[in-house]
């Protein structure tokens, strides 16, 4: 699993309540930097903030939809962008859901349980 957030505490936090449901978590501060951890990695699942530098999370899910090897990955956007254009523009650019920030833990566990599902 890979989460891309440019605020460290809001990264560091996600990765620890992800790591103890069992999983392995890496972490990118920017658009550039996860987008090439993601091609490194091919994660399953990519938790994505939208206000990150370099290149934003709309701009991060169309590259990674255009990447062959990551276009089945389950992209999350984790945001604070939550108007319905947010949610339209969030689809359109790739994302398979959309959590407000700061996600509720259940919320955050049915996104990876419907990404689990999905999976071959």
């Amino acid at each position: 699993m890979l989460v891309i957030e440019d605020n460290v505490d809001t990264a560091e936090t996600l990765r620890d309540v992800l790591e103890l449901d069992g999983h392995e978590v890496e972490i990118a501060h920017g658009g550039p930097e996860g987008l090439a951890k993601a091609r490194a990695l091919l994660p399953h699942v990519v938790l994505c903030d939208i206000g990150l530098p370099g290149l934003n999370g709309y701009e991060v899910a169309g590259a990674m939809r255009a990447t062959p090897a990551l276009n089945g990955t389950f992209l999350v956007a984790l945001t604070g962008h939550t108007l319905p254009e947010d949610l339209m523009k969030a689809t359109a650019a790739g994302f398979d859901c959309h959590l407000a920030k700061p996600p509720r833990l259940e919320d955050l566990r049915r996104a990876i349980r419907d990404a689990a599902a999905r999976s071959p």
